[in-house]
């Protein structure tokens, strides 16, 4: 079981930055998928970002070119970098890990961390 605690967030101008991070604990943490998602009030949990253990990354449409997401496999840590926020960034953001393969909803979640991009 991997356990995973994030930090990072707050609260942002729009057209400003943050960058969250992502703490896995747990020996098969490197090998798994690990990701982002975000969820806004009244919305469900959608996918922002994710990386392999290789390092091959996938976005979504609405985050491309402002976001990044990064891992450093050594110390079992992802970060997502925001930039250019926007208010329709706000939302609950969860770290996930997952096995290769596997839905996120079969790996582990993080307790969520709180991005409001408000002037």
């Amino acid at each position: 079981q991997v356990q995973l605690v994030e930090s990072g967030g707050g609260l942002v101008q729009p057209g400003g930055s943050l960058r969250l991070s992502c703490v896995a604990s747990g020996s098969m943490a490197r090998i798994y998928v690990m990701g982002w998602y975000r969820q806004a009030p009244g919305k469900q949990r959608d996918l922002v970002a994710d990386i392999t253990s290789a390092g091959i990354t996938n976005y979504a449409d609405s985050v491309k070119g402002r976001f990044a997401i990064s891992r450093d496999n050594a110390k079992n840590i992802i970060y997502l970098a925001m930039n250019s926020l926007k208010p329709e960034d706000t939302a609950v953001y969860f770290c996930n890990a997952a096995p290769p393969g596997f839905r996120p909803d079969f790996g582990s979640w993080g307790q969520g961390t709180q991005v409001t991009v408000s002037s």
